[in-house]
C-alpha cells in the first residue's frame, strides 16, 4: 500500500469474484488493479451524470431570462420568507 492510501473492503459470491479475476487476466492486469479501474470510471460516469445539468436552448434562455428579471415573491413566498425570520432570529 502506498502512503496515503486506503482500503475499499468488499463482499461478493465466488462466482462474482471468479468473473473479475477471469476479467483482470484476459486484459494482463491484477484484480486490484483491474477492480480500482473499473470502479473509477464507474464513479466518474456517475458523478459527470448527476454533477452537469443539460438544458435545451428553450430551457436554457428561460432560466437565464428568470436570473435576469426575477419573478416579485408571491404571498406564499413572503409568508416562507417571515417564518424563517422567525425561526432563525436568536
Amino acid at each position: 500500500m502506498t502512503a496515503g492510501s486506503t482500503r475499499l473492503d468488499v463482499r461478493l459470491t465466488e462466482e462474482k469474484k471468479r468473473l473479475i479475476e477471469q476479467a483482470a487476466e484476459c486484459l494482463g492486469q491484477t484484480v486490484t488493479s483491474f477492480t480500482v479501474g473499473t470502479l473509477v470510471r464507474q464513479a466518474e460516469e456517475v458523478v459527470g451524470r448527476f454533477g452537469t445539468l443539460r438544458l435545451s436552448d428553450r430551457d436554457r434562455d428561460a432560466f437565464l431570462s428568470a436570473l435576469d428579471s426575477p419573478p416579485a415573491p408571491n404571498a406564499r413566498l413572503r409568508a416562507a420568507a417571515r417564518r424563517h425570520a422567525k425561526e432563525t432570529q436568536p
